[in-house]
């Protein structure tokens, strides 16, 4: 499912505009940014959970010249699937 698709199938469900589903995703994603570049966790009650973690330095070898290189530690964003998400699925 493409964006397109997903914004037609939430509007037909929720009796709006495409346009207004749009301006409501592209407010969640705005909300949901600035939450995590405060490095705050956010739950969606029935969905899962978003959370900033720190990954540490690391060593790393290269397969091919077999050289040590050294990886910056940095933030990447972490996603738990709730419990009625995980059951939905199966």
């Amino acid at each position: 499912m493409n964006n397109k698709d997903f914004l037609n199938a939430v509007s037909r469900r929720m009796g709006i505009s495409q346009k207004e589903v749009q301006a409501m995703s592209g407010a969640f994603a705005k909300a949901l940014s600035e939450n995590l570049d405060d490095e705050n966790s956010l739950n969606v009650p029935g969905f899962g959970s978003f959370e900033v973690k720190k990954k540490l330095e690391r060593v790393v070898v290269s397969p091919i010249t077999k050289k040590r290189k050294l990886v910056p530690p940095k933030l990447a964003l972490a996603f738990k699937p709730s419990s009625v998400l995980k059951d939905k699925i199966q």
